[in-house]
């Protein structure tokens, strides 16, 4: 099973704390992530950090703000800024959540989560069309870690997103601990999620860590990755196989050398799984 050609390995969330840490030591990664809205200004010392690590490494661009669920109107001067940091990285793609995030030109700084109905289905698609168009290039879409539901939604959550995913041709970011995450609070099989996901459109995957309080778990990207999320990863790997892979951690962070190690830890993961599968097939073969 070979990796497809946009497969681009395990790679890493790059945060300011790290910035020169990776330019003195270049450790051996094999891509970064960087949050689109801590880029999206004219200059500074971010920028020149994020420009000499570029040179060394390919990138992938993750936003925040895109709100592609929002009753608003599209925000063009957040796509016009997005669209020319787009221009300078050259990233090798672009991804933001099916969320939305605000509403009368309000920022509420939270990933919220939408009905599941064609109504939804239709606004989001038209949405992500117009994104598509004026960046030139298909997105990304993530799923979220939930913490409600609505009585109006009809179809679950991988349905939906796979509605999305094939009517505009976006692709998708499948967040493993965010399913884990919707999956404990909301009481389903985190299987149920991978099996329904369209496997041909799967491009990304997030790990991160969490916080179980018990009765719910939050999405703190505060800790290191849990052993149910390594094991779901694992699940992931066997369903989508080789799918470009990252450590997400936004809080606690603590030295460069302990997320390479999740990174590595990843690693390790995938080529277990996925050369056992393939030594499985070699065997069907010749019997």
């Amino acid at each position: 099973m070979a990796p497809p050609d946009d497969f681009l390995g395990f790679g890493l969330g790059l945060r300011t704390d790290h910035f020169q840490d990776v330019l003195a030591t270049k450790p051996n990664i094999d891509w970064f992530e960087v949050v689109s809205e801590n880029f999206m200004v004219d200059g500074g010392k971010p920028k020149h950090y994020l420009h000499a690590i570029r040179e060394l490494y390919p990138m992938v661009m993750h936003g925040v703000s895109l709100s592609i669920g929002s009753t608003d109107p599209l925000n063009m001067q957040y796509l016009r800024q997005l669209k020319v940091l787009v221009n300078e990285l050259q990233p090798q793609w672009i991804s933001d959540h099916l969320c939305w995030t605000g509403v009368n030109q309000t920022n509420s700084h939270d990933l919220l989560p939408l009905p599941y109905n064609d109504e939804a289905l239709n606004h989001v698609c038209d949405r992500v069309d117009q994104v598509q168009n004026f960046l030139g290039r298909p997105i990304l879409l993530e799923n979220l870690s939930s913490y409600i539901t609505y009585k109006e939604s009809e179809m679950s959550e991988w349905d939906f997103f796979n509605n999305v995913a094939r009517r505009s041709g976006c692709n998708i970011l499948l967040d493993i601990n965010n399913i884990y995450v919707s999956a404990r609070n909301h009481e389903f099989d985190p299987q149920d999620y991978l099996e329904g996901i369209d496997k041909n459109k799967v491009k990304q995957f997030h790990l991160a860590g969490h916080t179980d309080y018990g009765n719910y778990v939050i999405d703190t990207h505060d800790h290191p990755v849990a052993d149910p999320v390594w094991a779901l990863y694992k699940q992931a790997l066997e369903r989508f196989g080789w799918v470009s892979t990252m450590i997400e951690r936004d809080d606690n962070i603590p030295p460069l050398a302990e997320l390479l190690a999740e990174v590595e830890t990843a690693r390790n993961i995938a080529y277990d799984t996925l050369g056992q599968l393939e030594r499985v097939k070699q065997r069907e073969v010749v019997t």
